[in-house]
């Protein structure tokens, strides 16, 4: 107990001596030991790496986890160590509504099984975008997340230490030059050996640990490769996904979009011979053209041919069997 109070007491000593040394430094009314010059470089590169991955892993994690509440959540799992909960993303969440409204509406009609097959490539997307949040977290958060909470905070609390150092330093100064005896100025020189020792001992520690960090910036930047490489592959994926679509909303509609009330006028505003389909036809060969029931489609008549009609839908041509049309003017 005895010598925990002693202890005790030292500590205390030590404390206040460091605030006397602060104060007096804020007044400007005693030195202060400065820093080795490439030292002071080092904890400022250091400073700016920190600064700028704490800024980017934010921005990282807003842009793959738009939703603050569920970055929230993801992260107390992290901690917690458990997995996290396979909630749907909004890709998702717009696909399951597609699918439900087209099955609604019946997937027999046009609308309809364009919204299912719309909806299906929604939720792909949305498992492509999943994927992608899971290999971006991998290969680039985490270790960014890593790096800050350990290799920083190791570098903060050793700085934190060097500083005490620098501190007991300047106080075992001030106490040399105050020293009234011979008997005391011995005594606070020893104790400035001792401080002197310790702070360059700390100065060491740090400037290692500081030469490391710079040192993981060739790993960040594997990790960005890594990232852009998932990045690169996710918007191909989504990319084959949409141009799949496309063909599919093709092979359903035998164009784009079906012929709107809209678009019936302009045909007829044009002079064009039009034709309302019966029954839907898919198209044996590139000559002809694929339409669906009850489109509305020009038409013109082919020479020779009495079996079809030119069918025609934007800059779409192709021929479409007579008996499955149904024409509003008479040919001539």
């Amino acid at each position: 107990m005895d010598f925990n109070m002693k202890k005790l007491v030292k500590d205390a000593g030590a404390a206040l001596s460091r605030v006397v040394q602060m104060t007096e430094e804020t007044l400007g009314t005693t030195e202060k030991t400065e820093l080795d010059a490439h030292l002071e470089d080092l904890a400022e590169r250091a400073t700016t790496t920190k600064t700028w991955t704490e800024k980017m892993l934010r921005n990282m994690e807003a842009v793959l986890t738009p939703n603050p509440g569920n970055r929230i959540e993801d992260l107390f799992y992290e901690k917690i160590d458990k997995k996290k909960p396979n909630r749907l993303n909004n890709l998702e969440y717009v696909g399951h509504d597609m699918i439900e409204a087209g099955n609604d509406f019946g997937p027999g009609t046009a609308y309809g099984n364009a919204l299912v097959t719309m909806g299906q490539c929604e939720q792909k997307l949305g498992q492509i975008e999943k994927d992608f949040i899971g290999t971006a977290s991998n290969c680039y958060i985490q270790p960014l997340r890593k790096f800050l909470d350990g290799e920083m905070k190791t570098v903060s609390k050793e700085l934190a230490i060097l500083e005490t150092k620098r501190l007991d330093l300047d106080s075992c100064k001030r106490r040399v030059r105050k020293a009234r005896n011979m008997l005391g100025q011995q005594s606070a020189e020893r104790d400035l050996r001792i401080a002197q020792s310790e702070f360059d001992r700390q100065g060491e520690i740090v400037k290692l640990l500081l030469e490391g960090v710079l040192s993981s910036q060739a790993g960040h930047l594997r990790c960005l490769h890594e990232f852009v490489e998932a990045q690169t592959r996710h918007y191909a994926q989504c990319h084959a996904v949409m141009q799949d679509l496309q063909r599919e909303l093709a092979g359903l509609s035998g164009g784009p979009y079906h012929t709107s009330s809209a678009a019936t006028n302009a045909l007829a505003e044009n002079g064009q011979d039009r034709a309302r389909v019966l029954c839907s036809y898919d198209a044996r060969d590139p000559s002809e053209m694929s339409v669906v029931q009850d489109e509305v489609i020009g038409i013109c008549e082919i020479p020779d041919d009495e079996d079809y009609f030119m069918g025609i839908r934007g800059n779409q041509r192709g021929k479409v069997p007579k008996v499955y049309l149904e024409t509003f003017n008479i040919l001539h």
